[in-house]
């Protein structure tokens, strides 16, 4: 029998041992809860505290550029700038109970082999630093160390040497398709061409890697976390690279051979409407940024806007034929100079009588009066709208820099305006947009927007095709078809028909040459910005091929444009393997009636 006595003594014991393992089992919740269930946030939260969290960027690589055949012309590669510790080598050279297994002497000589830096100079550099600061712990070696030289470094042994690895881009192909890749400055970031346009393709997303360390620098377990980068996508372009290679080699032999300032190839695919070749002189290295002047770094290509001069009477031709106001027998008398009622002179670039000028033969003599009678018969609206179906005023792909071109409204062209409109003046183009003009004539008068980027490869394989490209029917495929047939007889009619004629190939041309403006609200005298388009062969159009030279001495007509536009043409017709000519050429178009 229990007694009270003996009862109170053993209550007690039982409720402080109940209490007990209630606190007992209340720490091993919260231990769980902290070691397990939220395990994550206090490791994040604790990283954010005192001096023993870590955060390291892991870097992602910028994606590469490549051509429509998947030739390289922009990667990224990573490199090593190796520096290292003088305070920490001193302190081991002095170290006598423990002696480094190289001697700083030996190991200067050993790094110097590697880096290919002169060891005599590296233990004096090193010990200038360390006499102008005993604590030194920076001195650098070698910017821009391969993989190869890097393992080697490495491979020395030496805690207080430190390769520290940078991504840096590079540019296979150097100058081919320079100016269209673009380049990066000293910090990454793009600034021009397909690096600045593509940039959210390209660009890598950063990762990270935080973790907790001890007082003894080891790593906390448990507390690694990383969040892996991204590498940058693959763009692809529409540029054929050989082709790009030697349009720029040519445009280069042309443009110096031609005395000019500058000149440039453009290359359309006229059924896609896709950029083949976007070529100019002088060219860019984006590998070398200081061999070029900075007004080079750029693009002349899309960024140089000029009056297209009688390249553009196809386009007022166009107008007036798809409008209804002319037909092919419709003609007009025209002499070389004649003054317009309104009071506005016209002069041809030859001296003619009154010609009874058809449209093709106003083409064909390019000729300035005629064309301004032609394109007056239908109202200034009227051209106004067709200039601007033909592009005239819009960016065709938005290019970094790219201008759009100069187009004035119809309320302020003025009693010249009125008529230098109709061949070419009074409004600016770029080489695409001129290019663009002619595919929509080639391809039966449906015009294609320009492309020049094939798509995005995401770095999970995953590829982001471009946007189809908008189509518009600007104009009958009846009128297209005669102009490109008179187009056809200004190649085989006009002055420059033997210079650019290609052997077993049919083709449509035209030549332009524009009065320079001097930036005083005139013009240069006796200089000229040059141009020369066309597209072959004329009977099944494939591409269309644009020439520019500004401002050639030796020859400064149109005529300076011809041997390189036959040799651009040619070229590509030789690229893309185009069957020649077939069927022969419709029976000549009368210059007059």
């Amino acid at each position: 029998m229990t007694t009270r006595a003996t009862r109170g003594p053993r209550r007690r014991t039982v409720v402080a041992l109940a209490v007990i393992l209630a606190v007992l089992a209340a720490f091993v919740v919260r231990l769980v809860d902290i070691q397990v269930v939220s395990a994550s946030d206090h490791v994040a939260d604790s990283l954010q505290v005192g001096q023993l969290g870590y955060t390291e960027t892991l870097r992602g690589n910028r994606g590469s550029v490549v051509d429509e055949n998947g030739t390289l012309l922009a990667s990224s590669t990573k490199v090593y700038d190796a520096q290292m510790d003088p305070k920490v080598m001193k302190l081991l050279e002095e170290n006598e109970d423990n002696p480094p297994e190289t001697p700083w002497n030996e190991a200067a000589d050993q790094i110097a082999e590697v880096t290919g830096l002169d060891a005599d100079d590296l233990r004096a550099g090193v010990a200038e630093t360390l006499a102008a600061n005993p604590e030194s712990q920076y001195y650098p070696l070698k910017k821009g160390l391969s993989t190869s030289e890097y393992l080697k470094l490495r491979d020395l042994g030496l805690s207080y040497v430190h390769p520290i690895p940078r991504e840096t881009r590079v540019y296979p192909n150097g100058a081919v398709a320079g100016n269209v890749v673009g380049y990066l400055d000293s910090a990454g970031k793009a600034q021009a061409g397909i690096e600045q346009m593509q940039a959210q393709c390209l660009s890598p997303e950063n990762g990270e890697r935080t973790y907790l360390r001890g007082t003894d620098g080891v790593i906390i377990p448990g507390s690694d976390r990383t969040v892996d980068a991204v590498n940058g996508g693959t763009v692809q372009l529409t540029i054929n690279s050989d082709l790009q290679w030697y349009m720029q080699q040519m445009i280069a032999e042309e443009a110096q051979k031609q005395d000019a300032k500058a000149g440039t190839a453009f290359v359309l695919e006229v059924e896609t409407g896709k950029i083949r070749a976007a070529a100019e002189w002088p060219a860019l290295d984006p590998n070398d940024l200081d061999a070029s002047s900075p007004e080079d770094w750029g693009t002349r290509v899309f960024g140089r806007s000029f009056e297209p001069g009688s390249t553009f009477k196809a386009i007022t031709a166009s107008a007036v034929l798809d409008s209804g106001a002319v037909n092919m027998n419709t003609t007009v008398s025209a002499a070389s100079h004649e003054t317009f009622p309104n009071g506005a002179v016209v002069n041809d670039a030859f001296v003619h009588g009154a010609y009874n000028y058809t449209l093709a033969g106003a083409l064909i003599d390019s000729s300035n009066v005629a064309l301004s009678k032609f394109g007056t018969m239908v109202d200034p609206q009227v051209r106004y709208d067709y200039m601007k179906k033909f592009g005239v005023g819009d960016k065709t792909i938005d290019f970094p820099r790219e201008e759009s071109g100069t187009i004035h409204p119809v309320s302020e062209w003025d009693s010249q305006s009125l008529y230098t409109t109709t061949f070419g003046q009074y409004f600016t183009v770029t080489a695409p947009q001129l290019a663009g003009a002619y595919q929509a004539i080639a391809n039966g008068g449906e015009k294609i927007d320009l492309s020049l980027i094939e798509s995005c490869t995401l770095a999970d394989g995953t590829v982001v095709e471009r946007d189809d490209p908008k189509h518009e029917q600007i104009i009958s495929e009846s009128t297209a078809d005669t102009v490109a047939r008179m187009l056809e007889n200004v190649s085989v009619q006009g002055s420059l028909a033997e210079q650019i004629e290609i052997p077993g190939y049919r083709a449509a041309t035209k030549t332009g040459t524009a009065q320079v403006p001097d930036n005083k609200g005139g013009y240069k005298p006796g200089v000229y910005y040059t141009s020369m388009v066309g597209f072959a062969p004329a009977e099944d159009p494939q591409y269309v091929v644009v020439v520019t030279l500004d401002e050639p001495l030796r020859i400064r007509g149109s005529a300076a444009t011809a041997p390189a536009f036959q040799k651009a043409m040619t070229q590509v017709l030789k690229t893309y393997r185009v069957s020649p000519s077939t069927k022969p050429m419709d029976e000549l178009l009368p210059k007059f009636k």
